[in-house]
């Protein structure tokens, strides 16, 4: 009787290989791995460490082998799979044939093409650079990061890169209660942003920018300022329920309103009740009797009110407009001081706002439990 042999492995045509590279574009295929197949994950040495992976295979002792389609696909690109080891293992191994049928792996490959081909045909005008700038608020860090961030701009725009320009500073000791805190922290928000942001502005095609922040109040407001219009951007606001990056559906109507100071006085206040009320004893005790007192408030403060874009583009409208009215009264030279309770992507677009030829110099305060109540941080002058 003669011995059973196993079939050789079939040679892969060198067109199939580049097409099997060019149309999962360098990743493994199977569902949610997406890893790249081209670098060492750690050192990012170039290499491959792909495997072209049959999904009916080419031997009758394979898994998923069919009589049929078997012979007739073994060197067919709609049969293959670029994948890494750990995936190929997984669904090769004959115990778990049943659980990746053939059916599910072509869908697999289908899906990651389909992804990929989106992804390419984007048109720079699509594209946009993501931008991060985290900033330790008390004592929590900042978890921010391009993977839970990058998915929220998707469909309307697509990443240009695949990591995130990075603006905050990482591991910093310091506490927001202290004085060097600020004064770090906008300097090196300041320097990173001319490094980073000023270069990508004068050389690179894409135009866009996707901007998320989890930072003190402040900070977001001096980032605003450094962005003001001339970034074309579009800010990203985190929301509790559902914890998501992504703008909502719904478009529940916002009411702002622009309240006029009870009193006239020396200092020149406004203030920001749009996630928690700020009584104005809590600006007195700061600034003395002698305050007028501007405010922008909702109808019910709720630090989970923004839902909508359009809710963020109506904030822009009514702070733009409370700037011009305040500086019409109070003159242009005069400091104004900023008291704010409002979520990440207001505070930013507060500072995108403010003109810089145009507007009041402003002194930003933030409410410190340490110290009791609001506290000095920044001072943002006219140009």
């Amino acid at each position: 009787m003669a011995n059973k042999t196993t079939k050789r492995r079939p040679s892969i045509p060198v067109d199939v290989k580049t097409q099997l590279w060019t149309f999962s574009a360098g990743r493994c295929q199977f569902d949610n791995c997406n890893k790249p197949l081209w670098r060492h994950d750690v050192t990012m040495d170039k290499m491959n460490k792909a495997y072209i992976a049959h999904i009916y295979a080419y031997s009758p002792e394979g898994p998923r082998y069919d009589p049929v389609l078997s012979p007739k696909l073994e060197t067919d690109f709609s049969n293959l799979m670029l994948v890494c080891d750990e995936c190929h293992r997984l669904f090769d191994d004959k115990s778990k044939v049943e659980e990746y049928a053939a059916e599910r792996l072509i869908q697999m490959k289908k899906e990651h093409e389909e992804r990929i081909k989106l992804l390419t045909d984007i048109n720079p005008e699509k594209k946009s650079h993501i931008i991060l700038f985290g900033a330790k608020i008390g004592q929590h860090a900042s978890p921010l990061s391009y993977q839970n961030t990058r998915h929220a701009i998707i469909p309307e725009y697509y990443p240009v890169a695949s990591n995130a320009v990075e603006l905050g500073i990482k591991n910093i000791s310091l506490e927001d209660a202290g004085d060097n805190y600020w004064q770090l922290q906008e300097e090196n928000l300041s320097i990173s942003f001319a490094d980073q942001l000023k270069h990508l502005k004068e050389n690179s095609p894409v135009q866009h920018y996707s901007v998320f922040g989890l930072a003190p109040q402040p900070l977001l407001i001096k980032l605003g300022t450094l962005l003001n219009d001339i970034y074309p951007a579009e800010v990203y606001q985190l929301h509790r329920e559902p914890s998501t990056w992504k703008w909502l559906e719904e478009d529940k109507e916002i009411k702002y309103e622009l309240l006029d100071p009870p009193k006239k006085g020396k200092h020149v206040t406004l203030k920001f009740e749009l996630s928690a009320t700020i009584t104005d004893d809590r600006i007195t005790n700061v600034l003395g009797e002698d305050t007028a007192v501007w405010s922008i408030k909702i109808e019910v403060p709720d630090n989970d009110y923004l839902r909508s874009k359009n809710q963020l583009q109506n904030f822009r409208k009514i702070a733009r407009n409370a700037f011009n009215q305040i500086k019409a009264i109070h003159g242009q030279q005069t400091t104004l001081h900023i008291f704010p309770a409002m979520p990440v992507a207001t505070a930013i677009e507060l500072g995108r706002v403010w003109m810089p030829k145009a507007d009041m110099p402003m002194v930003i305060y933030d409410q410190n439990s340490q110290r009791n109540g609001f506290i000095k941080t920044l001072e943002i002058k006219p140009n």
